[in-house]
């Protein structure tokens, strides 16, 4: 499991898949999560603007990342 680091409260999952290197943009970041590629402590999760804290967990294309501040 991948972990990624925040400094802030919370980040929006579209920038969270993308800082862990998980897609290539934030527009394929928006395409996979409305197409339901994209879990959050695994429910699949439509909206690329849903806050993610420190603790949750992402999973997509088979990878978990781990969101801790």
């Amino acid at each position: 499991m991948e972990i990624i680091t925040i400094r802030d409260e919370f980040i929006k999952l579209g920038q969270a898949i993308k800082l862990a290197g998980l897609v290539e943009s934030g527009v394929d970041a928006k395409i996979r999560i409305q197409e339901g590629f994209v879990k959050v402590n695994g429910e699949v999760e439509l909206q690329r603007g849903k806050k993610i804290y420190p603790g949750d967990v992402i999973e997509f294309d088979g990878q978990q990342v781990k969101v801790e501040n």
